[in-house]
């Protein structure tokens, strides 16, 4: 059964042109953004709201995701080495995008269109911007397959990957230095992330006129967080700090700050669902649309 472990040599650099590499990582991000944006232009137009209100909308969500996603990285889990490097939090086309900063950061971002630019409820956009932030998260993770990054720890499955620990000397010619064969939580998560997607989008296409607002952010938030507390039990920890109450906290329960993160979040979507049910407002604010 080891045979069919898989040996990861896939380089994270798409093609060079002098100084400037394309990669993959930033690929994916980009496709994120632009399925996204299709998406959501279908959406609204299938519900008469106009383009405006949807690019005002994706540009705060860009920049509160982006932020978000990569402050919450550097300061939830290697805030030592941030802080003591704080130019290289700029550095994002190296990866290192925590998911949970990037969900608090798209609440921010979505609070600030609300109150400068939209008159639609917030949870009626939320029930549909969701769709693409499970979709940009699933590519973000194929990305970080592609950089080596965001693997399990050692197993004997038979779907295993050995992935390349010197990712940045390897591209500059050393000889590459696999780890034992490990949890590809990458993938793990980024499959996670698909089904949350492709069931948003059957549950708008096939059942928004029979839902309340509120549902689908729920929806959103309890499975999404829950698979990524699930995923936990198999991915190497990634915060680098130690010491302090936060982290007695998590010794004394048995979890990673992944885990500990997504706790609130689990929680918030249960109060969102809470709310759904409780003032029962039609998902669909447009006639003709079922």
């Amino acid at each position: 059964m080891n045979l069919l472990q898989i040996t990861w040599e896939a380089s994270p650099v798409i093609f060079s042109l002098g100084p400037l590499s394309v990669r993959w990582y930033g690929l994916f991000w980009a496709l994120s953004f632009y399925i996204g944006y299709e998406i959501l232009g279908k959406i609204f137009k299938r519900e008469n709201i106009g383009q405006k209100e949807l690019d005002s909308l994706l540009i705060h969500i860009a920049i509160g995701s982006v932020l978000g996603a990569r402050l919450g990285h550097c300061f939830f889990y290697d805030f030592d080495y941030y802080i003591a490097n704080p130019v290289e939090i700029l550095y994002i086309w190296q990866g290192g995008l925590a998911s949970h900063g990037g969900a608090i950061g798209i609440i921010i971002a979505m609070l600030r269109y609300h109150r400068k630019t939209s008159n639609i409820s917030f949870f009626w956009t939320a029930d549909r911007m969701l769709i693409a932030v499970a979709l940009a998260a699933m590519f973000i993770r194929m990305g970080n397959l592609m950089n080596h990054e965001i693997y399990g720890y050692v197993t004997d499955k038979p779907w295993a990957f050995k992935f390349i620990q010197n990712v940045s000397a390897w591209m500059q010619g050393a000889d590459p230095v696999f780890t034992q064969p490990v949890h590809p939580t990458a993938i793990y998560e980024g499959a996670g992330y698909l089904f949350v997607f492709l069931s948003m989008m059957w549950l708008y296409f096939k059942r928004i006129g029979k839902l309340y607002q509120g549902f689908m952010t729920g929806y959103f938030l309890i499975t999404l967080f829950v698979w990524r507390f699930v995923v936990e039990f198999w991915k190497t920890p990634q915060e680098s700090m130690s010491g302090g109450f936060i982290y007695d906290i998590m010794g004394f329960l048995g979890i990673n700050m992944g885990q500990l993160l997504s706790i609130p979040l689990v929680l918030l979507g249960i109060v969102v669902l809470i709310y759904s049910y409780k003032y029962k407002k039609p998902a669909v604010e447009t006639a003709g649309i079922t």
